[in-house]
């Protein structure tokens, strides 16, 4: 009997993968378990084995295709068995295929074709399904989606559909709208430059989505920074105990981002306003820490959360933080741990990177990020009329003004100043 390969389904955030490659071919037989194809979602990579064995018979998607979770997207089965029951939007055959009904190819003047929306409204109120790339795709095209019939499931038109226009469909002067400046594409410079003076990258589906997010936090919050600077003397005595024990055999390896987190969390219980989401007429406050971590990987920036962060102690922090920076750059994090609702305050350090200062972007709908910077050396009054000079850790806190005032965000930057500058937990 045939059996359906279906496009797993990542955690509930998830709705869309995008199949990044094929590891077998329509027709090679496939055993239980072998790697049928590789898929990513927002953040994630992962890869789809095959649950039965036997030939695979039918791929309804190509390389690149972006699939709604839950959708069929392969049959495996004996040779000779019937595949179009399986196929996405059910059987079809020349003379069974939907029919576009005439309100639904009209196009009217006064109604503009917007690209911004997943889902586009004719004249009728009838909605035309289209996945983001397919969008994105039709947009540099030019192609007038509402006169396409799209393959996806339930109608939706994705990527293939408007590969397959073989021109450009044009659309009434009457109802195109100003791009917008988030999707303007800058003219060719080839009048200006020789062929071989630039080359064309296109961006990675993460690095999209991060564009994306970052033009939307800055565009729809009031964000403001604050800078200072804590000693951090007390947490570079620990981290060279640290390192002492690690010399003898110890296993146990506490960073000074590990520490300074564990501050954070501290400030966070005694400031919890900051540990919140803003949900525009009201904000959601947590009873419980769930620290976002940003992390770089080779696919693009990541922000994990460890939930229930104030639970944990320092060594245990330390732990969860090291194993989810490993799971991102392996790419086998979990998706919903990298939803920005799934942290409650984030924390971005740059300071291994030499950074004194930056200004942080707020992962919406959280309220504050706090940016940690490198270690520098400011002279200070040692005492008894000693001046020398000490090690001070910058830290840049961005918050959302609409949630926050600046007096509160003061006092909560102090607060992290003050648990980084008597620091007193032990190894």
């Amino acid at each position: 009997m045939a059996i359906p390969v279906i496009m797993p389904k990542q955690g509930q955030s998830v709705e869309t993968c995008i199949i990044t490659e094929w590891a077998k071919k329509k027709g090679e037989p496939v055993k239980k378990g072998d790697v049928l194809f590789s898929y990513e979602t927002d953040k994630a990579s992962f890869e789809a084995e095959a649950e039965a064995e036997g030939i695979l018979l039918e791929v309804f998607f190509n390389d690149g295709d972006e699939v709604p979770v839950l959708t069929n997207v392969a049959v495996i089965g004996k040779a000779g068995e019937a595949t179009e029951l399986f196929r996405p939007g059910g059987p079809t055959s020349n003379n069974q295929k939907v029919a576009v009904s005439e309100e639904q190819t009209k196009t009217e003047s006064k109604q503009s074709n917007s690209f911004n929306s997943a889902e586009l409204k004719s004249e009728t109120g009838q909605k035309t399904k289209i996945s983001p790339r397919a969008r994105v795709m039709a947009e540099k095209k030019g192609v007038d989606i509402t006169r396409i019939v799209g393959s996806g499931p339930n109608g939706r038109i994705i990527a293939s559909d408007i590969e397959k226009t073989g021109s450009t469909i044009s659309t009434p002067v009457e109802s195109v709208k100003t791009t917008p400046i988030s999707s303007y594409i800058p003219p060719a410079a080839s009048t200006i430059y020789s062929e071989g003076d630039f080359v064309i990258n296109k961006l990675s589906n993460v690095r999209k989505l991060i564009a994306k997010a970052m033009h939307e936090s800055i565009s729809n919050s009031a964000q403001l920074t604050h800078h200072m600077s804590a000693d951090v003397r007390k947490m570079q005595s620990l981290r060279s105990k640290v390192k002492a024990e690690m010399e003898k055999g110890s296993k146990v390896n506490i960073t000074i981002n590990d520490m300074v987190c564990f501050a954070v969390i501290r400030a966070l219980e005694k400031f919890p306003e900051a540990n919140s989401h803003f949900l525009g007429d009201s904000t959601k406050t947590f009873r419980k820490v769930h620290l976002g971590l940003a992390v770089d990987t080779p696919r693009g920036l990541m922000v994990p959360a460890v939930t229930n962060a104030d639970d944990l102690s320092l060594k245990g922090l330390s732990n969860h933080l090291r194993e989810i920076a490993d799971q991102c750059r392996k790419g086998g994090i979990n998706p919903e741990l990298l939803s920005s609702s799934a942290a409650s305050f984030t924390v971005s350090n740059l300071g291994n990177y030499g950074v004194e200062m930056f200004t942080p972007i707020i992962n919406l709908p959280q309220v504050a990020i706090l940016g940690v910077n490198t270690i520098i050396y400011r002279p200070a009054d040692l005492g008894n009329g000693a001046f020398g000079f000490i090690p001070v850790i910058g830290l840049s806190l961005t918050y959302d003004h609409r949630a926050i005032d600046g007096g509160q965000a003061t006092l909560f930057l102090r607060e992290i100043k003050n648990q980084i500058e008597n620091f007193n937990e032990t190894i």
